[in-house]
């Protein structure tokens, strides 16, 4: 829509802005066309999160919440990292249907650091295929430090969220992947890609921080040692640029020996690409979208590739702290350095969240304290959709849709005398007085059913009004005199009695006294 605009005030050539252009009717229609049913579903409330300025007030409050936050301390082993302010904090979110959201710091550049080793890994895997790649690395977690000198059974990498496994993944695209490319070629080639995931917009690249990576990088060349030694690398591979290729799409440590090859010269690049929170909430959208970039709407990924690298995410993204966040979150994510951290709802959003004090594992104070409040509040922890497993809200529906649902249901298990279902309702913390459109209560169906059982739960331990009436003014008494249930006529007849013989009785929780003879039928 937008380039029809630009095409049309380009056309029109007065002077106006794009989004300032007069349109008729016809131009209008035409301008609009080719997004229809974005528009469409607009206007029909049909968005993956249909009320999203709702979601927004809950995602702010929780921003405001973690902003108060103020443990960790800011990375300090080089310079540029040591510089910037513990105060930043930013959010931004992207839906899968292209919603955006963001407060705070969210225009401030960063490196994007480990954050660069799940995309590196998609890469890998779209370009050369998940058989090829984990020959090469593997996919567990190590149990130790992100930069340990260890491999696993097999000698290999255990993961490429890792500094050794993704090393491993810069040597295979580096030369496994029209090896005859320059570096230059090689690294331009790795940034569109990056730059296609991130739906267009153009990353940074900061130089300085290169160097300084490259100046104190004596840790991961020992890996690269330890690993050629163990000859974990493919053939052929040019061990100085691969590692060089790493750190300026990525950022970790780094000391160059010049008789190294081009290895480490490739890894280095792959960590010190810089964008800001608004630019990587968009990758983490493509993410969470299957590899389709909700902005662009270009297919960047293979599905299958991100399922394999939201897997490991979800397992190894968050360094020694990754089986906690998977346990308390729930979610596919990976943190890095610099205090950047992205995060993937999968089929639903992707967030990019920005505070640079880090806690003793490396992982953002800030944005791990947001996306537990996040699991809090929203049922986004992974398996906080199993049935009648969770009380919290649900942003992908409307609120009357939710509410809706859960009249269908309850009504439904009253109508068939479903006493396990009820229970389940009512432990679930749904209100068990809701009513149709008619005004009928579970008690109302129960009746009419002639379900004894259910009639007396709904009584005894869901306070369901006994004389309740709907739009026609009948009650459950009513009902059940009309289908001729005389178990249920008497028990109503008897809680109705007994029930106003007590309603100024009432304990100490100014709940209302049970009468005596469903305590006896009980027993």
């Amino acid at each position: 829509m937008m380039e029809n605009l630009k095409k049309l005030s380009r056309k029109n050539a007065n002077g106006h802005a794009v989004d300032t252009q007069k349109l008729n009717f016809e131009q209008f229609k035409r301008i609009i066309s080719t997004n229809i049913g974005l528009i469409a579903a607009a206007f029909r409330h049909q968005f993956i999160i249909p009320e999203f300025q709702d979601f927004s007030k809950e995602i702010e409050e929780i921003y405001w919440k973690c902003k108060e936050n103020d443990s960790g301390t800011v990375a300090s082993y080089i310079p540029q990292l040591k510089r910037m302010s513990p105060n930043y904090w930013g959010v931004s979110i992207v839906t899968i249907d292209g919603q955006r959201y963001s407060i705070g710091d969210v225009n401030i550049p960063f490196t994007i650091q480990s954050c660069s080793k799940p995309l590196s890994y998609a890469i890998a895997l779209d370009l050369l295929g998940a058989d090829v790649v984990h020959t090469y690395v593997g996919q567990e977690p190590s149990g130790r430090n992100f930069n340990e000198l260890i491999l696993d059974h097999n000698k290999k990498p255990h993961n490429p969220m890792i500094n050794a496994g993704a090393i491993i993944i810069c040597s295979l695209l580096k030369t496994m992947y029209n090896p005859d490319m320059s570096s230059a070629e090689k690294f331009d080639f790795t940034l569109n890609y990056f730059e296609r995931l991130a739906g267009g917009q153009d990353l940074g690249f900061n130089n300085a921080v290169f160097l300084s990576e490259r100046e104190c990088a004596d840790r991961n060349y020992a890996l690269g040692f330890y690993m050629r030694e163990h000859k974990c690398f493919p053939e052929n591979s040019k061990f100085r640029e691969c590692m060089d290729f790493y750190f300026q799409t990525f950022e970790d440590d780094c000391h160059i020996h010049s008789d190294f090859d081009e290895i480490m010269d490739f890894y280095y690049q792959c960590c010190s690409l810089e964008a800001n929170c608004e630019i990587v909430s968009v990758i983490a959208a493509t993410l969470a979208n299957g590899g389709i970039c909700p902005i662009s709407e270009e297919k960047v990924l293979k599905p299958e590739s991100v399922r394999d690298v939201l897997s490991l995410m979800h397992s190894c993204g968050m360094y020694d702290y990754s089986g906690q966040f998977a346990f308390k979150v729930g979610l596919p994510a990976k943190s890095g350095v610099s205090g950047g951290m992205l995060v993937v709802v999968p089929n639903v959003m992707g967030m990019c969240l920005y505070s640079p004090p880090l806690d003793a594992l490396g992982n953002s104070c800030r944005g791990v304290q947001f996306c537990e409040e996040l699991v809090k509040k929203f049922n986004f922890h992974r398996y906080d959709n199993l049935r009648h497993a969770s009380n919290k809200a649900d942003p992908r529906k409307h609120k009357y849709e939710t509410i809706g649902l859960n009249i269908v249901n309850l009504l439904s298990s009253a109508a068939s005398g479903d006493l396990p279902g009820l229970r389940r309702h009512k432990l679930s913390g749904v209100d068990m007085k809701l009513a149709d459109y008619d005004g009928r209560t579970a008690l109302h169906l129960a009746a009419a059913e002639g379900h004894a059982n259910c009639v007396e739960f709904l009584l005894k331990y869901c306070n369901v009004p006994v004389n309740v009436k709907d739009r026609w003014g009948r009650t459950p008494l009513e009902e059940a005199v009309a289908f001729g249930h005389t178990d249920v006529i008497n028990l109503l007849q008897l809680w109705d009695e007994e029930a106003s013989r007590n309603s100024k009785d009432h304990s100490d929780d100014g709940e209302p006294l049970i009468p005596e003879f469903v305590a006896k039928q009980d027993n």
